[in-house]
């Protein structure tokens, strides 16, 4: 009989991987570190050792093999190389939406389509109603994204009092949201295009077609071609994280073509590992061929799509987006001049877009469509709950911020409208949660 008592140690440190990992599942907790990173950025960027902040993200970081060489700031990498995975699981997300959740009926994501694409146009025409300068125009599209991962994190902090579909609805309005961003970065915010660029990028997705028709599982093997899209994406002049989302889209979401289904291969697969391991005079080096089938038997159980994303959304959530938020929101207050008064009217313009354009743009378009009897609302949701959604929307931070570097070239200008979409950030989730809590106490 075997002794099955671990450790003192060893169970101490099993039972706080669990909680460690339970914690990381909360939704609410990645809003919360990408705030402190926010803060911790600003905090920084107008201490005493604002100097070293600036110097971080300017310094140099170089890539080459012989002759080829590519040097660009940790700024860029961040930016355009850490946010192509970012905008990988954005893509994923997407693709898992439209097969089976919240985008695959027409008729149930009719409504979330249209009250995100209100909510997307009456920010970008609150903005222009400032009557900018044409530079600061280029801003339009910095109030109409939201922040996903914000606004459902400020979502589970009114915990399950709030009905299932309402957070449906808001995940399903973000998702379309993301997608209207996606094309407007593509349109708006990419230069001239090269065309050379496409015949690599086309490459990188022949390889990743390629692979897939083979069968090739592992998502390692598509690092590569990902790394040739994305260098296709950088050549043609438009935003090299475009590439992600391609990528993303183009992910399966079954499982590659077995003999058998994965759950009969795990189990044969299995029965083999343990007849085997219970033959007393089998070497331990005989157990290699059935333990590597059956993990890929494992993996097959699940659909691409769904392992990838499940494996890369920690890696986004705790790391890439903090990264992010403390590379971008390091906003200098002494050196945006608000008394001047182009930043001062992008910041207010950005902050009355996110906090009144998008509640007014999602809540107005939503209740036409249901009054004009095109669409209704969903089951358990109720004209609260869509003032809810309108008010979370306007947290914009990540994608706003990210659009707001695309926009604006003058330092000043882009730090106003960075504080104001911090701004305003802030304010729509106080305003979301003030609104939750009333609403549970109503109830």
């Amino acid at each position: 009989m075997h002794n099955t008592q671990l450790p003192r140690a060893q169970q101490l440190a099993e039972r706080a991987l669990a909680r460690f990992e339970h914690f990381l599942h909360i939704e609410a907790v990645s809003g919360v570190v990408l705030l402190i990173a926010a803060i911790a950025a600003l905090v920084w960027a107008n201490s005493p050792a604002a100097a070293s902040y600036e110097a971080l993200w300017h310094t140099p970081i170089t890539l080459g093999v012989g002759s080829l060489v590519y040097a660009q700031p940790l700024h860029f990498w961040v930016n355009d190389g850490l946010m192509t995975i970012f905008f990988l699981v954005v893509g994923m997300e997407i693709r898992r939406e439209i097969h089976e959740g919240a985008l695959a009926n027409l008729r149930q994501a009719t409504l979330p389509m249209v009250a995100a694409i209100g909510g997307v146009a009456v920010p970008a025409l609150v903005y222009l109603g400032f009557g900018h300068a044409a530079d600061e125009q280029r801003g339009w599209a910095v109030p109409t994204a939201t922040d996903i991962a914000f606004a459902v994190g400020v979502l589970a902090l009114l915990g399950k009092s709030i009905p299932s579909n309402v957070r449906v609805f808001l995940l399903a309005l973000a998702i379309i949201d993301d997608i209207i961003a996606v094309l407007i970065i593509a349109v708006f915010y990419s230069g001239g295009l090269d065309y050379s660029g496409f015949a690599v990028a086309a490459l990188g997705l022949a390889l990743v077609v390629g692979l897939q028709r083979i069968g090739v599982g592992s998502a390692y093997a598509y690092v590569i071609p990902g790394a040739i899209t994305w260098v296709g994406v950088l050549m043609t002049g438009a935003h090299p994280t475009l590439a992600g989302v391609v990528l993303g889209l183009m992910t399966p979401v079954t499982a590659r073509p077995m003999r058998e289904t994965p759950l009969e291969a795990v189990t044969r697969f299995t029965q083999e590992l343990v007849g085997r391991a219970r033959n007393a005079g089998q070497a331990p080096g005989d157990l290699l061929s059935p333990l590597k089938h059956l993990r890929l038997a494992q993996r097959e159980l699940l659909p691409p799509v769904v392992r990838v994303q499940s494996a890369l959304h920690p890696w986004v959530a705790y790391a890439i987006m903090p990264v992010f938020a403390l590379a971008n929101a390091g906003v200098s207050v002494g050196g945006v001049d608000l008394g001047a008064q182009a930043p001062h009217g992008v910041m207010l313009a950005v902050m009355l877009a996110l906090v009144v354009g998008k509640p007014v743009g999602i809540i107005s378009v939503s209740w036409l469509m249901v009054r004009l009897g095109l669409c209704s609302l969903p089951a358990g949701v109720t004209w609260s709950g869509i003032t809810l959604i309108g008010l979370l929307a306007g947290i914009g931070f990540t994608m706003s911020i990210f659009i707001a570097n695309l926009a604006f070239i003058d330092p000043a200008t882009l730090g106003a409208a960075k504080l104001g979409v911090l701004s305003a950030s802030v304010i729509a989730a106080v305003l979301g949660l003030v609104w939750g809590v009333l609403r549970v106490r109503k109830a």
